[in-house]
Order: structure tokens, then sequence, then C-alpha cells
């Protein structure tokens, strides 16, 4: 598939991740109940809801590219190593959001090529605000109904350096490691929201040393770097998909200007 093919597919998925944001407001607007899975994460109706929409849309769309979901998770590596694309999708990325109803909560679509998220689409279904991003493409923000507009990570960085972090997954050795930052203002949010905040130049630097997996990242990861902005490992290398057994990620940072050296930060980090 080449970069004008990729391109148009973009307002196509943005229009998929709507119907599961409709799908899942189906639920939020009700009484809804919270199962658990074997790790102990939560899961409602409205996650497999959403997943039921997207795994049937892009069926549709690129019946010939698999997909990988957080609710059909369970495909051998021995499978998926020998996929070169594939959609990689969170249907309800923030299901503790969702459960507290603070709205903080996103579907998140990508597809990975050959490793790399090259195309995110992350929408809010409270808000109905959409971010694109198709990478060496730009990204985009629509919010509400308004027309899409361009974005772009923030370029110097802010005087303090706005820093964003987990409003689920508080980690309180994160602040000794950005004590070098000097003053900084944190900012909580939940879900992947928090990598589109440095895309879109509303935070400067998000640093996550907690567990998550690979479909909570790639939508938002294809967002930032659209945007002009890189997540990487904590020593500042590339960020890969698919190329390992477990779908668990290492600690990563999200950055917009580089200039501060946040790796620098986290040299000598131990992963608990």
């Amino acid at each position: 598939m080449n970069p004008s093919d990729l391109k148009r597919l973009v307002p196509a998925v943005a229009d998929i991740a709507r119907l599961a944001g409709e799908a899942i407001l189906t639920v939020y607007n009700d009484e809804f109940d919270v199962a658990r899975k074997a790790d102990d994460s939560p899961v409602t109706e409205a996650d497999l809801a959403s997943h039921d929409v997207i795994v049937r849309e892009l069926g549709k769309l690129t019946p010939g590219i698999p997909v990988l979901s957080e609710e059909d998770a369970d495909i051998p590596f021995a499978e998926r190593s020998s996929w070169q694309q594939y959609w990689l999708v969170d249907p309800l990325d923030g299901t503790k959001e969702f459960v507290s109803r603070n709205g903080e909560f996103t579907v998140n679509i990508a597809l990975i090529s050959n490793h790399e998220s090259v195309l995110g689409v992350v929408q809010v279904p409270v808000t109905g605000n959409c971010y694109c991003g198709f990478v060496g493409h730009g990204a985009t923000l629509q919010e509400g109904g308004s027309a899409p507009r361009d974005i772009r990570v923030r370029v110097p960085h802010a005087d303090p350096i706005v820093v964003v972090g987990s409003r689920s997954h508080a980690n309180p050795k994160l602040e000794q490691h950005l004590q070098p930052l000097g003053n900084y203002e944190l900012v909580s949010m939940g879900s992947s929201l928090k990598c589109c905040l440095v895309a879109e130049g509303k935070a400067d630097f998000y640093p996550r040393l907690g567990p998550t997996f690979e479909w909570d990242t790639a939508a938002a990861h294809a967002v930032v770097a659209a945007a002009g902005g890189q997540l990487t490992h904590l020593d500042g290398s590339p960020f890969l998909y698919n190329t390992k057994e477990s779908l668990l990620n290492p600690e990563f940072l999200v950055t917009g200007d580089p200039s501060p050296d946040y790796p620098r930060l986290f040299e000598g980090y131990q992963s608990e």
C-alpha cells in the first residue's frame, strides 16, 4: 500500500472511530456492569461493543489487513510475526476513566507497517474530538463538528516545561527523575490523551514508567510522530511493535521539543 493509498484511509478510519465512540456512549449514558479480566483490569460491554464495530468496519475497508485488538489479542506470535501490516486497536482506552465517568477515554486505531506505527486515529467519544496522524504527512485535530486543523508539537518548549502524567497510574519514582528539570508544571490526564496533549502543543513531555500494552500507545504514537514529536524508549531509541511474544510495552518517553535531552533524566533507571 503506497503513501497516497494510506493517506486516503485516514478519514475512513476516523469515521470508524466515531462509530465506535457512538457505541461506547450508548453504554456510557446508561447503567453498566464492570467485569474483570484475568489480569484484574476492568472491562465493560462498551469495550466489546466498540471492538465489534471496529473489527467489522475495518474488515470492510481493508479486507486483506489483519486486526489485533485488545479484546481479541490471543493471536500467537508465530502467526502475527509474519504480518508486514496490521491494524492495532484499543476499542476503549481508559476503561478506568470510563468507569469513573470523567470523560478521559478514547478509541484508538493504528496501522502498523514493518513494526512502525504509521497511521493513527484517537477519538474522544464524550467531546467528539478526533486526532489523526499519518507519519510524514502531518497531524490534525477535529474538535466536535468543526473542520480539522493542523497540529504540531510545541517548539521551543514552555517555561516551565509542562509534563503530563497518568491520572490512574501515578508513579512516586517519577518525581525524583524529573527533579533536574527544575521548576515544571505537572498535568494529570487519562488514556492516550496524554500523548495527544504533546502532539497538539499543550504539553511538552510525557514519561511513562508504568505498564502499558502495544494497543495503548500505537495510535497516539502515530499522531505524535506526525505532529513532529517522538515516542521512544527511555534511552531515546526507536519504539517498535510486534517484535516479541509479549505485547507488554517497556517504559517510554513522549517528547515534543527534544532540546532538554529527556533521556538523560532516566539514565540508570531500573524497572521494578
